[in-house]
């Protein structure tokens, strides 16, 4: 609801502890994560790019790649 229709239910005198009441509950409202969130994403996100340095610096990922760069130069 707008300020307008505040007043027009509840008279100009109401509005404005109304109106401060709603934008006192808008900032108190969590607006993020909490620091044990921001732990557990970091250990997920370090854990999935040591899982993915792993993967890419395999023997078969680096022979998959040397094959596609000798095609590609034997094609030319």
């Amino acid at each position: 609801m707008g300020v307008e229709m505040y007043r027009a239910m509840y008279g100009a005198r109401r509005t404005g502890v109304r109106v401060r009441a709603v934008r006192a509950r808008a900032r108190c409202r969590d607006a993020g994560m909490v620091t044990s969130e921001y732990a557990m994403g970091l250990i997920a996100a370090v854990g999935f790019a040591g899982l993915l340095y792993k993967v890419i610096t395999s023997a078969a990922t680096r022979k998959a790649l040397q094959d596609i760069v000798e095609k590609a130069l034997h094609a030319l």
